[in-house]
């Protein structure tokens, strides 16, 4: 096996080498600031809680090096699994390996899979759930159910996962088989994802208290309305004018107004605290202005989420004014460290963890302590291979923009081929049907995301979508293109190879 697939074999070992490499760098793990949300329960409710699940299991028997090594053995999983979906579709296997590239390469994944945040589950969630719904050339009923909770689970590690029920009855829609098969696979593929969504917020409740996927959507979308409104013309309410930002703070970006205690949204929110407004006023409220912008100017936001879907296509990786900081993004030489929420003294972790509002409704000063010692002890950084692994991904170790670009353009052609399979041989409409997935996946995942605000940690999952949608695409066009050259009496001979083969009766 590993003979014939030499060329994936020698990728994944590649892959693998990096990934030791990571682990070897930095010891316990990086940390980041929404770590905070999974490991001590920092600003409850602000994010989906399900990554905490895989994380307790592991922190029962390891420690956060434990978490890390599972996690790059997920990302090697995530490009295994595509690999083989791709196989069993009929790719060729040269395409196959150029599908897994990126996933084994990239040092921004490498990165992520090393950090304590739900990214590559995330990843491998939507990957499994794509594995499912393409595992047979016509899925049953059952395989189309699965798959779908899979996707609809993903939105308990991140609350973008809710989109991924448009590609899930694209998919089914495209299955074909008249219109009552049609209805029967659409109706199970909404039903099935509606339930895993479901079951994750019933056990959110549990949690939290709230029934809900996360309370962070009115302010998340605060950042992306709020960047792009035109408040001269912008018709609000009394009470929602306070959230119109100045024009300087606007160029500041989502981002900024999202999560910075000097934006309008977080003057306002402490300024209703402090009046001691009822529960979910000042949501309802951020969420009136959000809908203000939506709905005046619609045109507003969709030039901004446009113009930030395209840095994904740009040739390097930069921050674009308004950009939450790449810098989080990349290895560095010393321990990366987060001030004033991460940060090193007297060579331990020190932590800055919130405590909310005191009982006369005034924020509480963070409460500072170290690590707990059995996630992993005291800070370490293997230096020269540090330095290695950030010259890596600082001088081309990415996948280019321009690269994800012509997967985008193959992968859309391959997918609107699906209007012409008829013209297609049975094994190339498999390609399409592979194609269309994953592509209208990773469509609708980037989509949303821009959706919030441009980040370079939310395009990760491009890495797991776009490129085998391309590879695929690649592969149907070029089979497409070839059966298009033949002349007419070859295609007749070819086609009845089988017969003309067989023995007379």
């Amino acid at each position: 096996m590993v003979r014939r697939h030499w060329l994936a074999s020698a990728l994944l070992t590649a892959g693998l080498v990096l990934r030791v490499l990571v682990q070897m760098a930095y010891h316990p793990a990086i940390i980041y600031i929404d770590s905070l949300k999974y490991l001590y329960d920092a600003w409850p409710g602000s994010d989906p809680v399900a990554y905490k699940i895989p994380l307790k299991m592991i922190l029962a028997v390891g420690d956060l090096g434990t978490v890390t090594l599972i996690q790059h053995l997920l990302g090697l999983a995530i490009a295994v699994t595509i690999y083989v979906v791709m196989m069993r579709r009929g790719a060729p296997r040269w395409l196959g390996a150029l599908a897994i590239a990126p996933v084994l390469f990239d040092g921004y994944q490498l990165q992520a899979e090393h950090m304590i945040m739900p990214d590559v589950w995330f990843e491998a969630m939507i990957v499994a759930g794509l594995a499912v719904l393409l595992w047979n050339p016509k899925p049953n009923l059952l395989m189309l159910i699965i798959g779908s909770a899979l996707l609809g689970g993903s939105t308990g590690m991140r609350q973008a996962g809710e989109i991924l029920i448009v590609p899930a009855l694209i998919f089914a829609v495209a299955l074909g088989g008249g219109w009552r098969k049609i209805a029967v696979n659409a109706a199970s593929v909404a039903v099935a994802f509606i339930l895993a969504v479901g079951l994750y917020m019933s056990a959110a409740a549990e949690l939290t208290g709230h029934f809900r996927i996360s309370e962070s959507s009115s302010s998340l979308t605060y950042g992306r309305m709020a960047a792009v409104a035109n408040c001269a013309t912008l018709r609000l309410g009394l009470y929602e004018k306070p959230l119109c930002p100045t024009p300087a703070q606007q160029a500041l970006g989502p981002d900024w107004l999202d999560h910075d205690t000097h934006s309008p949204l977080k003057a306002y929110r402490t300024n209703y605290e402090l009046e001691g407004a009822p529960d979910g006023s000042f949501n309802k409220l951020v969420s009136h202005f959000n809908r203000a912008v939506e709905f005046q100017q619609p045109t507003l936001v969709i030039s901004g989420i446009l113009h930030d879907g395209v840095k994904l296509f740009a040739v390097t990786r930069v921050t674009s004014r308004g950009d939450t900081p790449i810098w989080r993004w990349r290895f560095q030489t010393s321990y990366q460290t987060f001030a004033p929420y991460v940060f090193i003294k007297n060579n331990s972790i020190m932590l800055s963890l919130p405590q909310g509002l005191s009982v006369l409704g005034l924020p509480q000063a963070p409460k500072v302590e170290m690590l707990n010692p059995a996630y992993g002890g005291a800070p370490e950084v293997d230096k020269p291979i540090a330095a290695f692994l950030r010259g890596y991904q600082l001088h081309g170790g990415y996948t280019p923009g321009p690269l994800l670009l012509l997967f985008t353009l193959t992968g859309l052609a391959g997918s609107l081929l699906i209007f012409a399979r008829r013209r297609l041989t049975p094994v190339r409409q498999q390609l399409v049907m592979a194609c269309l997935l994953f592509f209208s996946t990773a469509a609708a995942v980037l989509a949303i995301s821009d959706a919030f605000e441009f980040t370079w940690r939310y395009q990760l999952p491009a890495l797991v979508t776009l490129p085998p949608a391309g590879a695929l695409g690649i592969g149907v066009l070029i089979a497409f293109a070839r059966r298009s050259r033949r002349p007419a009496s070859a295609d007749t001979v070819s086609e009845r190879a089988p017969e003309l083969a067989a023995p007379a009766k």
